[in-house]
């Protein structure tokens, strides 16, 4: 019998007597969850010493078990709790997950897996997660992404993949996912994007690709994101940006382009930023960039010169030449043209 089994009656009995004493929140021992009561139902949290619990009671909406040395899970844990709404495993060393592992909980809204060890998702893993909202995979060890590990995720609204380890993603990844808003692949070891990443997405607010290896922006990538507010591309590596990257964003709030290897952009590729009707409000950062500050630029210095109150790092945003204004900002050379 294994010790999880042989616990599992003691387990019970604590958590039994937990709800039975709490009001809102109670914790009886250092090896006790917290449990929570409200109307809407039971939330636990179980962080070490405290024991995870052998049993969930029925009206269990949230449920967060982080900060374990756990390569795998038990295969019960979420029996018996079909509310469960949502459920946080952050900061484990979970290697790996059993495809039946959600099905007992088909109201779950958000799946948090921050910071542990999974090289990839079983197929079939959401069949049975229809009203999935957000996914959390960031900071793990994924290094390939397989369309079918997505399958069933029909209300998807956020997906994070940051901190893992993406070189290249598959085409039609998102291609079912027309209520996604926020989409997060920061800081992995991306090159290129599929030209079709973003056709699937009907809805997108927020795009973070930074602290990837991208040297080029084409100009199809953004065009089906009219609603797209913030666009972060900075610590890439791009040397280049198509003509008609940003033709498509009407609404953009926030861009950051820092931390590049721009030396130049080509012209009209500002036109439809920072128009009257929708002002960039949140700001933008070209700075940390190579910039030849010639003519060249003359398009860019006329965009800065109308948009300078929203430019962010302004004494950070220098030419690296020509000689004669190597080391000025760029601020300065557009004043003086």
């Amino acid at each position: 019998m294994s010790s999880w089994s042989r616990q599992r009656p003691k387990r019970t009995l604590f958590l039994l007597l937990l709800l039975a004493a709490s009001a809102w929140g109670v914790t009886l021992s250092p090896k006790d969850c917290q449990v929570f009561r409200s109307d809407h139902g039971s939330s636990i949290s179980c962080q070490p010493p405290a024991e995870i619990p052998g049993y969930l009671p029925a009206d269990t909406v949230h449920l967060a078990v982080e900060f374990f040395n756990l390569t795998h899970l038990p295969a019960n844990l979420l029996q018996g709790a079909s509310k469960l709404q949502e459920l946080h495993l952050s900061s484990n060393g979970l290697e790996s997950l059993s495809p039946e592992f959600l099905r007992p909980v088909p109201q779950l809204r958000v799946l948090d897996l921050t910071r542990n060890a999974l090289t990839g998702l079983p197929p079939g893993l959401f069949q049975a997660s229809a009203t999935l909202d957000t996914l959390v995979l960031k900071e793990n060890q994924l290094e390939v992404l397989e369309v079918s590990w997505l399958h069933g995720l029909k209300a998807l609204g956020h997906l994070d993949l940051s901190g893992n380890r993406l070189r290249k993603l598959p085409p039609g990844l998102l291609a079912n996912f027309t209520l996604l808003r926020t989409l997060d692949l920061g800081e992995n070891q991306l090159e290129t994007l599929p030209p079709d990443l973003l056709r699937g997405p009907l809805q997108l607010e927020r795009l973070h690709l930074e602290g990837n290896k991208l040297q080029v922006l084409g100009k199809d990538l953004l065009l089906p994101q009219p609603d797209l507010r913030y666009l972060f591309l900075n610590g890439n590596k791009l040397a280049r940006v198509a003509a008609g990257a940003f033709q498509g964003l009407r609404q953009l709030d926030m861009l950051d382009l820092s931390n590049n290897s721009l030396a130049s952009v080509p012209e009209g590729l500002w036109a439809s930023l920072g128009q009257p009707n929708w002002d960039m409000r949140d700001g933008f950062d070209i700075s940390g960039n190579p910039w030849i500050c010639d003519q060249n630029l003359s398009d860019l210095y006329r965009w800065l010169q109308a948009q300078k109150d929203k430019m962010f790092s302004q004494n950070d945003t220098r030419c690296a030449g020509p000689e004669a204004v190597k080391g000025q900002t760029l601020l300065a050379v557009a004043k003086s043209q």
